[in-house]
């Protein structure tokens, strides 16, 4: 392979520089100017003669930080300041999840540690402010999570929903969207280790140990339950890399 001239490298690392350093800009341009979710951004022009650059510059820009949930670009409408999303997690999370049951499991172990810490962290203020819809939410989950196991089919999207329906009522965007993002890797993670090892039955019996301590408003028992269940997926991760370990 040939290598890359000197200035050639250097030429692309202060490109990207350049653009990391504006795309900075636009984000303090948006607070300052007290641009809020929804509201429409400066147009394409004005942001070329407002920081200084070029069209296609500004264009890349936006187009990274569209990317990363800052920007949400409407064709024929025009560029707005993207509601509370995480989107452009999902992505890199999934890949490097998955890119590491053929490794160390570092990074889909990380991706669980993460999913413990708030579930089991939140689970209390959960438990104080479930409405009766939502708890009924959780059972209809559970009960689903039980016929599918007895089918002997995927308890992924109504895991989910069990999961989701949990924490609905604290009614806090971020964590919405945190799980949302982190149920996007974990289902790609499920699949991609196969239905086969996992235990219908006694996942789908957990979920009901939890949902009994819900509603018995015991935190400490669900906290431990919740623990449990994740420790279980940890040691499902443990053995599928360690079936993929070169020998």
């Amino acid at each position: 392979m040939t290598e890359q001239p000197r200035g050639d490298r250097r030429a692309r690392a202060n490109a990207a520089a350049r653009s990391q350093a504006l795309q900075h800009e636009i984000m303090e341009l948006i607070i300052e100017r007290g641009i809020g979710p929804g509201e429409p951004l400066p147009t394409e022009q004005e942001l070329v003669e407002e920081l200084g650059v070029g069209r296609n510059t500004v264009r890349e820009a936006l187009k990274v930080l569209q990317a990363v949930g800052v920007v949400d670009v409407r064709h024929g409408y025009g560029m707005f300041v993207a509601r509370k999303k995480l989107d452009g997690m999902r992505t890199p999370l999934e890949f490097h999840a998955r890119l590491s049951l053929t490794r160390s499991g570092q990074e889909a172990m990380e991706l669980v540690d993460v999913r413990q810490a708030l579930e089991a962290g939140l689970i209390g203020p959960a438990i104080d402010a479930i409405t009766a819809e939502d708890l009924a939410e959780v059972l209809s989950a559970v009960e689903e999570m039980e016929r599918l196991a007895s089918a002997g089919l995927p308890l992924v999207e109504a895991d989910e929903r069990f999961h989701g329906s949990l924490y609905a009522s604290l009614d806090n965007g971020l964590l919405s969207n945190l799980l949302g993002v982190f149920w996007s890797a974990y289902s790609r993670l499920h699949a991609q280790i196969g239905p086969a090892t996992v235990d219908l039955g006694e996942t789908a019996l957990e979920h009901r140990r939890i949902y009994e301590a819900v509603v018995a408003q015991d935190a400490a028992r669900a906290r431990e339950l919740l623990t449990s269940h994740f420790d279980g997926i940890r040691r499902l991760i443990q053995a599928v890399v360690g079936e993929s370990a070169p020998a």
